[in-house]
């Protein structure tokens, strides 16, 4: 009987430490109210150990850089940083948080945004039950539909960057690929036999076709490439001309 007792707390004390495990997460906005009831809301649901909050983009990268969370709610009109840079940032630098961006309701997501690994939008005027829903369904791997394009369609993040990637020339897809790993535009044209100056201007067409303007963002959209099936470039090569933007 005692043996009994013995198996039954100890399953017992296994659920518990199953079911009793938080997720931790950082929480950004621009407005410090609506930062405050955030945090009431998830402290309420008692899923949810908030370990930092911010109201600026480099405090909240330097917080996901620091603290690791399960889960980052970051305003995609923050200031110094968009919630958008600071997904691409961590994209780019490997990290294993999952992102999310709140967004108003008249606000659209970015292609780039779903491009490069947001698990999901959240607007500012989602009902509190809504949000806890939706942070439960990321914390446990789903990737929530993002309403991003102008029909409203949802999209995912694989159609999206494929959607990105596809417009670029087979050159260009070769010239992300080794930004992505880090190569200057120096060693990039020693592997691919051209001058640093025409991989300059590779990089200026390959920003004018993505609509974006740094090799952080890049190295992201390169990085979340990997994880899907890649696509050739359709894209007729771009006039060699014009000023880089790198």
């Amino acid at each position: 009987m005692r043996h009994n007792f013995a198996v039954i707390a100890l399953n017992v004390a296994k659920s518990c430490s199953y079911w009793c495990v938080m997720i931790s997460m950082i929480i950004a906005d621009r407005c410090p109210v609506f930062l405050c009831g955030l945090i009431s809301v998830l402290r309420s649901a008692q899923d949810f150990d908030v370990v930092a909050s911010c109201c600026d983009g480099m405090k909240s990268l330097q917080a996901i850089r620091e603290l690791s969370p399960d889960i980052a709610l970051l305003d995609s009109s923050m200031p110094i940083l968009t919630g958008a840079e600071v997904l691409a940032t961590s994209v780019a630098e490997g990290s294993r948080t999952k992102i999310l961006l709140l967004v108003a309701a008249s606000e659209r997501v970015s292609t780039l945004a779903a491009s490069i690994g947001v698990y999901g939008v959240v607007r500012r005027d989602a009902l509190p039950e809504v949000l806890v829903h939706d942070l439960q369904q990321v914390a446990a791997g789903r990737r929530l539909s993002i309403p991003a394009s102008r029909s409203g369609a949802a999209l995912t993040t694989t159609h999206t960057v494929e959607r990105a990637l596809a417009k670029l020339t087979k050159r260009e897809r070769q010239i992300a690929n080794l930004v992505s790993a880090g190569l200057s535009n120096k060693e990039i044209g020693q592997q691919l036999n051209l001058t640093a100056g025409t991989i300059k201007v590779h990089l200026h067409n390959i920003y004018e076709a993505l609509e974006i303007n740094n090799r952080t963002t890049l190295t992201a959209l390169a990085i979340s490439d990997r994880h899907n099936v890649p696509l050739r470039g359709h894209r007729q090569t771009a006039s060699a001309s014009g000023v880089s933007h790198d």
